[in-house]
């Protein structure tokens, strides 16, 4: 897998120049590029959401669109409209901003539900119906969108359904002091994001999203995927469990993540290091339990405590691609 970590760590080297000290966090987004799924940003005002979205876009040579989310957008303002043309008589569509590699959704959880609704067919099966026309969007496509978590008043609550089409949420959090130092430094001239260079090529994108599904899963990590995931079902403070496309996207994920650091296999590390990213957002915490101030972070945090490791039985051995070779 070096040619994914190599991929991996330029990309992160060009967007260092702009996004300083969010390593982790540009590393998930190209999990989400590699495992062709979406993201979703949640942070307050002000945390580099949307520099980061454009600085992926511009490193990889991908067509970026952003939707700025209101209350009066309408879903043809994003998918797109058909105009009648006087000239020829006939009706030609306008493509709407989603058509691009990389759509930011900028405040999503601003729109009306009939408005984000509009991004479900698109996020699940990469085109678009219009009209009862379907057009395919383009490839690869990937949604980042961002809500701030602090201020409700005149939001809709993204749905579950839609939440659930999410591979990852991510929080940026405020830099540390001496990175927004350096961040001061960077742009004392002028934005660093105006002379980011493209260092990777979209074909070679596409080859690595087929590359990482050779990244050996054992059974016995796929068994503690899927006791992870069911754990959250049966949980006091959980109203609702994460589905069967949870362990899908803990599965994909963790492949992805063990490419990019150079490993053939995945270990019960790899599924732990992206258990809050991936789950996070699928579960429901029970109003008792939100009264105490439990989060669903927190409950992550506990099950991966009681869920049994592979191989931290005694008496098992293992090889290097974590297949039990004793009892």
């Amino acid at each position: 897998m070096a040619t994914v970590q190599e991929f991996a760590e330029r990309v992160f080297r060009n967007v260092e120049h702009v996004i300083i000290g969010k390593r982790q966090a540009v590393e998930l987004v190209l999990v989400a590029l590699l495992c062709r799924g979406h993201v979703l940003l949640e942070d307050v005002p002000g945390t580099g959401k949307t520099v980061l979205a454009k600085s992926i876009a511009r490193s990889i040579g991908c067509s970026f669109k952003r939707i700025q989310f209101t209350p009066d957008l309408l879903p043809s303002d994003v998918t797109g409209v058909s105009i009648f043309n006087q000239q020829s008589r006939e009706f030609e569509f306008r493509q709407g901003p989603v058509f691009a590699q990389i759509v930011l959704a900028d405040e999503i959880n601003r729109a009306t539900p009939k408005t984000q609704s509009a991004l479900l067919e698109a996020m699940e099966e990469r085109q678009i119906t219009v009209d009862g026309v379907t057009r395919q969007l383009p490839s690869p496509f990937i949604v980042l969108a961002t809500q701030n978590p602090i201020e409700y008043e005149g939001t809709f609550p993204l749905p579950e359904a839609q939440l659930d089409r999410f591979l990852l949420r991510l929080h940026l959090g405020y830099p540390e002091r001496l990175d927004e130092i350096a961040i001061l430094k960077r742009q004392r001239q002028a934005h660093p994001l105006d002379s980011l260079q493209t260092v990777a090529q979209i074909d070679e994108l596409l080859e690595l999203q087929h590359t990482i599904t050779d990244v050996y899963v054992d059974d016995l990590v796929e068994e503690y995927i899927v006791g992870l995931v069911t754990a959250t079902r049966h949980h006091e403070d959980v109203y609702l469990g994460a589905s069967a496309r949870g362990s899908l996207a803990l599965y994909r994920t963790a492949q992805a993540w063990a490419a990019i650091r150079g490993q053939e296999f995945v270990t019960p590390d790899d599924v732990k290091k992206l258990a809050g990213p991936v789950l996070g957002h699928r579960m429901i915490v029970s109003p008792a339990a939100r009264i105490r101030n439990v989060t669903a972070d927190a409950v992550i945090e506990e099950i991966l405590g009681a869920v049994p490791v592979p191989g931290a039985r005694a008496g098992r051995r293992f090889d290097r691609a974590g297949a039990v070779l004793s009892r």
